[in-house]
């Protein structure tokens, strides 16, 4: 089968978004210094499949540092208009830029303070006009069979809706732990958890001085349920750890005789340690790499401030 229909209409979506290349320019840019400087939050509005693409731009900006909900222009001329403040910035989609609830929005959008920025295709219309900003999206033909489905319109404004997202990313040095922090419940976020949100601290910490009896070290291994003890200084610096694994290897070699040992004549005294800013990906690959189930965690100065353990990180399902 050729499917002449199907190709037509990605050719001509491919096309449109090509040109489309052509609407980065001085008001584009005006948009973005706009959205920057907004102290409130991008809205974003339309009817119908612009509607549609609209919430999925509103998704995208709020996702990657930029406050922003949709607005439905119908709603928002029956009571909805209380959801926006002085200072907001609404982002108004219409190919035709002649959608009448949107028109009709406008006045009142100005005379609560708030600015507007259309993107149509017609920057003739009764929208771009009384816009503040308008960005211009000009389409030849929809490439829907009868040319009267929104196709590469709408595929368009998704495009540009990415552009604008990317482009506020940039200006913002928006990072990926930035990303993270709006993904809190994916996998995405789970990898930019940092050794300080996960970590047990305070009265769940295994710890002991260097000069601690083995037998009171023992103690401390089956009380704190985390399999290890975590040796450190007066000052609270790292000098050495043992696993529960380490207890039994050494029963094993001496018998009763450790007991009659100190915690650091027994100890692991080069452990491995990461930091509180360490992410818990990095943890999780160190541990499988040297096969370790637990790793001390320390401050920039290498005090201790926590230990992390492997079922803290299997837990978030990294892998």
């Amino acid at each position: 089968m050729e499917f002449k229909a199907a190709r037509k209409v990605l050719e001509t979506e491919v096309r449109s978004v090509t040109e489309a290349m052509s609407s980065l320019d001085e008001s584009f840019g005006k948009a973005i210094d706009m959205m920057l400087r907004c102290e409130g939050r991008v809205v974003v509005s339309g009817l119908g499949k612009s509607g549609l693409v609209g919430r999925k731009i509103s998704a995208t900006l709020a996702s990657t540092g930029t406050p922003s909900f949709f607005l439905h222009p119908s709603e928002a001329i029956h009571g909805d208009l209380g959801m926006l403040r002085k200072g907001d910035v609404v982002l108004a989609l219409s190919n035709s830029g002649e959608t009448e609830e949107l028109v009709n929005l406008v006045p009142f959008l100005k005379r609560i303070g708030v600015s507007v920025i259309s993107m149509t295709g017609n920057g003739g219309s009764s929208l771009a006009l009384n816009s503040d900003v308008r960005i211009l999206v000009r389409v030849g033909e929809e490439g829907c069979p009868l040319d009267l489905a929104p196709m590469a319109s709408t595929t368009v404004q998704i495009a540009l809706g990415d552009a604008i997202a990317a482009e506020l990313m940039e200006r913002r040095d928006f990072r990926r732990e930035d990303f993270a922090k709006y993904h809190p419940g994916g996998k995405l976020g789970k990898r930019f958890l940092k050794l300080k949100e996960l970590m047990h601290t305070g009265d769940e910490l295994p710890v002991v001085s260097p000069g601690t009896p083995m037998k009171d070290l023992i103690y401390v291994i089956s009380s704190k349920k985390l399999g290890v003890a975590i040796i450190t200084d007066r000052a609270n610096f790292l000098k050495g750890i043992i696993t529960d694994g380490d207890l039994r290897r050494m029963l094993e070699k001496y018998g009763g005789e450790i007991l009659q040992r100190s915690a650091i004549e027994c100890a692991n005294t080069r452990p491995l340690a990461l930091q509180e800013e360490a992410l818990a990906v990095e943890a999780l690959g160190v541990m499988e790499d040297k096969k370790v189930t637990s790793l001390a965690v320390t401050d920039p100065d290498g005090k201790v401030t926590g230990i992390i353990h492997l079922h803290d990180l299997w837990r978030l399902q990294l892998i």
